[in-house]
C-alpha cells in the first residue's frame, strides 16, 4: 500500500495523529518496535489524569477556575527564561492552556471519554501567587483511567485498518530517517523477531529482516527517555543537585530515547535537554513488570517528609506540592532516598498509587469498589504494598519503627530521639486551631475543599496517639518518568532545524517533542499535562498534515 504518512511510535500521540489522518482519508503506515500487546505505550499504564480548566466537574465542587488563572499558573510553573529554546514551547503552552479551557473536554466527551466527579489537586506549589503550582484543583481523572483514554483511538485504528487506510506493523524498529535534498522522505529500519511478551515486558531485539519505506511525511511519536538511566544522568542539570546513583523506573524498558538521536541526525533540533520530570515518592514494585519497576505514591498532604537522616524537610517540601523542588532538596542531601512517616489513619485516606493497574476500581469503572474507598482500611493495592513491598515499615511503637527504618537501609541514619522530638513538636500543633507549622496550615486548608475532605485528606490528628496507629514509614526512591525537552516544533508540529527552519517532511508529537515546541512545560509541570500533551500535539500534527 502506498502511504501518505509514516508514523513512528504507536503510543497515545501516534494513535491520535493516525486517527486524525485517517479521519481525513489519508493512508498511514504505523510502525512500532514493540509487540501489539504494548499498543498505546505508556498511556495504558497511566492514572488517566488530565489538566482541564473551568469544567462542570470543578464548578459542581465550588471551584472557580478561569483561563486567565490557569495561564498565570502555567507561566509560574514553567519559568520560561530562554529566548530561543523557549520560543515555541511558550507558544505551544498558550495554545494548550486555551485548548484545556475551551475545547478539550467537549472533544473528549464526543469520543466517549468521561470523568470521575471529584477533581484532584496536584502540584499545590506553596509559593506566591505567581509561583509554581495549581491555584485550584484541576486534575481530572478519566473514568476508566489510561485504558479509557486510549480506547477511542484504538477503535479508530482498528476501523482504519479494516478500511485499508492503515498498515500497522509492530516489531518494526526505525533506525534511520531517509533524507534527500534536505527533506525527510522515509525510514529505514529492522524487523525484530516476533514476541509474545506481555504489555510492558522487555521484548527481544533479535533482528530477522530489514525494511525501507517512503512517504510524503514522517511523524516521530516515539516518546521520551525515562528508562534510559545513562541518558538521564548525561542530561541531568546541576540545579537539581547530583544525579541519582540509584533510581527505579516508572516506565518500561522500551522508553529508551533512541529516536531523539536518530531524528537529530536527520537535521532536527533538540532543545532543553536538561529539563526533565522525575518523581520523589517512588516505591519498588513488589510485583514488577519491567526492570527496576517503580510505582509512584500520589500522596495527600499529611505525611511527615524526612530526609535520609530523619530530618524533616523544610517548607514547602510537603507531599504533593512541588515535585522538582523536593527532588532538588533530596539530591542536595547527598542521599538518593527520603522517608514518609505517617499513621494508619493517613494511609487509609491519603495514599493512592499512580497507574491504571493500581486502581482497579477506577480502571474497571466499578462504582461499588470506588465507594469502598471510604471504608476503614487502605485500598487493596496499597495494602498489598504494606504487606509485600520492600519499602514499607509498619510498627506499633516509634522505637520499633526507627529500628525497622535503619534495618532497611543498613546505615543506621535515623536517631530515635531526634525523630521523636520532631513528631512531638508537630503533635503539639494539634492542641489548638492556631499553628506556625505551614504543613499543618496546608492540610487544614486542603480540607476546606470538599473533594479533599471527603476522600483525600485525613482529619488532623496526633501521630503518636496510639489510637491513630500503627505507625508507618515508607522509604521513597527517585523514580524516572518524563522528558520535558525534545525536538523543537512549530505549531503545526513541523520539526525545526538548527537554523529555525522546518525540516521538510519531518514532524513530531508527544513526549519526543517536549509535548510541543521542545518544551511546553518549561522547567515544571502542573500535572495532568502529559497525557494531554500527547492528545493535543497528536491532534495538531494530524490536522496539519490532513490539510
Amino acid at each position: 500500500m502506498k502511504v501518505d504518512v509514516i508514523v513512528v511510535g504507536a503510543g497515545l500521540a501516534g494513535l491520535v495523529a493516525t486517527a486524525e489522518l485517517t479521519d481525513a482519508g489519508k493512508r498511514v503506515l504505523l510502525l512500532d518496535q514493540e509487540p501489539q500487546a504494548s499498543l498505546g505505550g505508556q498511556a495504558w499504564w497511566s492514572f488517566g489524569g488530565l489538566f482541564l480548566v473551568d469544567t462542570p466537574e470543578q464548578r459542581r465542587l465550588g471551584i472557580h477556575d478561569s483561563l486567565e488563572l490557569a495561564w498565570q499558573d502555567w507561566q509560574g510553573a514553567a519559568g520560561f527564561d530562554r529566548e530561543d529554546e523557549d520560543y515555541w514551547g511558550r507558544r505551544w503552552a498558550q495554545a494548550y492552556v486555551e485548548f484545556a479551557a475551551v475545547e478539550k473536554r467537549e472533544w473528549l466527551k464526543s469520543l466517549g471519554v468521561s470523568f470521575f466527579p471529584v477533581v484532584g489537586w496536584a502540584e499545590r506549589g506553596g509559593y506566591l501567587a505567581e509561583g509554581h503550582g495549581n491555584s485550584v484543583p484541576r486534575f481530572h481523572i478519566v473514568w476508566g483511567t489510561g485504558p479509557a483514554i486510549l480506547r477511542p483511538f484504538e477503535e479508530k485504528l482498528h476501523k482504519a485498518i479494516e478500511n485499508g487506510l492503515v498498515d500497522y506493523r509492530p516489531r518494526h524498529r526505525v533506525d534511520e530517517l531517509l533524507v534527500e535534498n534536505g527533506a525527510v522522505i522515509g525510514v529505514n529500519g529492522a524487523i525484530l523477531e516476533p514476541s509474545n511478551v506481555g504489555r510492558g515486558e522487555a521484548s527481544s531485539r533479535e533482528i530477522v529482516g530489514n525494511f525501507s519505506e517512503i512517504a510524503e511525511a514522517v511523524v516521530v511519536t516515539s516518546g521520551g527517555l525515562g528508562a534510559n538511566f545513562d541518558l538521564i544522568r548525561q542530561n541531568w542539570p546541576e540545579r537539581l543537585g547530583k544525579a541519582p546513583t540509584r533510581m527505579i523506573s516508572g516506565v518500561p524498558a522500551h522508553v529508551d530515547g533512541r529516536m531523539l538521536g536518530i531524528t537529530e541526525a536527520a537535521g532536527g533540533r533538540i532543545v532543553n535537554r536538561d529539563r526533565m520530570w522525575h518523581y520523589t515518592e517512588g516505591i519498588t514494585n513488589w510485583n514488577p513488570v519491567w526492570k527496576k519497576h517503580g510505582i509512584r505514591i500520589l500522596p495527600g498532604p499529611s505525611s511527615l517528609w524526612l530526609d535520609a537522616k530523619g530530618k524533616r524537610l523544610e517548607a514547602p517540601n510537603f507531599p504533593g506540592f512541588d515535585t522538582l523542588g523536593t527532588l532538588e532538596t533530596i539530591q542536595n542531601t547527598g542521599y538518593d532516598h527520603s522517608w514518609f512517616v505517617l499513621t494508619q489513619k493517613v494511609i487509609e485516606k491519603e495514599f493512592a498509587l499512580s497507574g491504571s493497574e493500581q486502581n482497579p476500581d477506577l480502571t474497571g469503572k466499578s462504582i461499588r469498589q470506588v465507594l469502598a474507598r471510604v471504608l476503614p482500611g487502605p485500598t487493596a493495592p496499597v495494602k498489598a504494598f504494606m504487606d509485600k513491598g520492600e519499602d514499607f515499615i509498619v510498627a506499633d511503637t516509634l522505637e520499633e519503627l526507627v529500628e525497622g527504618m535503619n534495618n532497611l537501609t543498613g546505615e543506621g541514619l535515623i536517631q530515635f530521639d531526634e525523630l521523636k522530638r520532631q513528631i512531638v513538636a508537630r503533635d503539639r500543633e494539634m492542641n489548638h486551631k492556631f499553628t506556625k507549622d505551614l504543613q499543618v496550615t496546608a492540610l487544614r486548608g486542603a480540607r476546606n475543599y470538599i473533594g479533599d475532605k471527603l476522600i483525600r485528606v485525613a482529619a488532623p490528628h496526633k501521630f503518636l496517639d496510639s489510637k491513630n496507629g500503627p505507625l508507618i514509614a515508607v522509604r521513597l526512591n527517585i523514580i524516572s518518568r518524563k522528558t520535558l525537552g525534545g525536538l523543537q516544533t512549530d505549531l503545526s508540529g513541523r520539526v525545526l532545524s538548527s537554523t529555525g527552519e522546518p525540516v521538510p517532511g519531518l514532524y513530531a508529537a508527544g513526549e519526543v517533542s517536549g509535548f510541543g515546541g521542545g518544551g511546553v512545560h518549561g522547567y515544571r509541570s502542573l500535572e495532568g499535562t502529559f497525557l494531554g500533551g500527547c492528545l493535543f500535539t497528536g491532534r495538531q500534527v494530524g490536522r496539519a498534515l490532513s490539510k
